[in-house]
């Protein structure tokens, strides 16, 4: 989609130039990269918005702080098997998974 001003970029046509148009390399790369890190910040929003630290999140999930923190932070890879963990146990959410 082509913005009317020219002096403005959709967001669609900023990642386009910066990663690469969709199935090229880089742009999967960016793609993963991004959805690691909505993990991470969906887990903080959820933590925060039950007024819990990160301790007290990873007292009831058996795992430690610093664990929590990179998780959110963008820093580690999560298990499927733990992030559900985090989500049941620790947030009494539940996972739901989309396909497309």
């Amino acid at each position: 989609m082509k913005t009317k001003n020219k002096n403005l970029t959709s967001l669609d046509e900023f990642i386009d130039d910066q990663y690469g148009k969709q199935g090229t390399p880089k742009r999967e790369k960016f793609e993963r990269g991004f959805e690691v890190f909505k993990i991470g910040f969906l887990l903080e929003e959820a933590r925060n918005s039950r007024g819990m630290t990160q301790e007290e999140l990873a007292a009831k999930c058996g795992t430690n702080k610093s664990y929590i923190s990179r998780i959110e932070n963008d820093a580690s890879d999560i298990k499927l098997s733990t992030l559900i963990k985090i989500i049941k146990t620790g947030l009494g959410g539940e996972l739901k998974v989309v396909l497309k």
